[in-house]
């Protein structure tokens, strides 16, 4: 399988929100319940760091750096969002992925990338680690999700290019 790595375009949108419901449908990836509309979704990301891996033109994951906060002070620290389509995962695209958004990242001028994961997603906890990752910290019954208390754990990778 040859997989491309290539910008966001809208016309990916039907795909990466059907990629985004069945990962919501797992309840290990977010606390939303619904994908929400596209104006809303993509409002959440730097436009310029949000991507899809295509295997034959389709989409079969995406991923994005959203920011942290509004003050300019956390300008270089970026949220990671990962999702791969259920039929292609433990294939070696969430980490092709993760190191595109790391090299990406460190051209944009990040140099923090942040993730909090549910501590029931071993997967996405493996990513992490192995792009460079470190644990952080763990969150204690954060918040619910259909009425069960989750975990999550903390996630930041520093930049060994940007920002020392």
């Amino acid at each position: 399988m040859t997989v491309k790595i290539t910008s966001f375009k809208n016309d990916h949108w039907p795909a990466v929100a059907e990629i985004y419901r069945l990962g919501l449908l797992t309840r290990k990836a977010t606390f939303e319940t619904e994908v929400p509309e596209y104006q809303t979704w993509i409002g959440k990301f730097h436009k310029h760091l949000l991507w899809v891996a295509l295997n034959n033109n389709e989409v079969i994951g995406w991923a994005g750096l959203s920011s942290v906060s509004i003050r300019k002070a956390y300008a270089g620290v970026a949220e990671v969002t990962i999702y791969i389509h259920p039929d292609y995962k433990s294939k070696g695209i969430g980490k092709q992925l993760m190191s595109h958004l790391v090299n990406e990242s460190e051209k944009a001028g990040i140099w923090t990338l942040y993730a909090a994961i549910f501590s029931e997603n071993p997967a996405s906890i493996k990513v992490h680690l192995s792009n460079g990752f470190r644990e952080i910290g763990y969150r204690e019954k954060i918040a619910q999700l259909d009425g069960e208390w989750k975990n999550t754990v903390l996630f930041e990778r520093r930049s060994k290019k940007i920002g020392i």
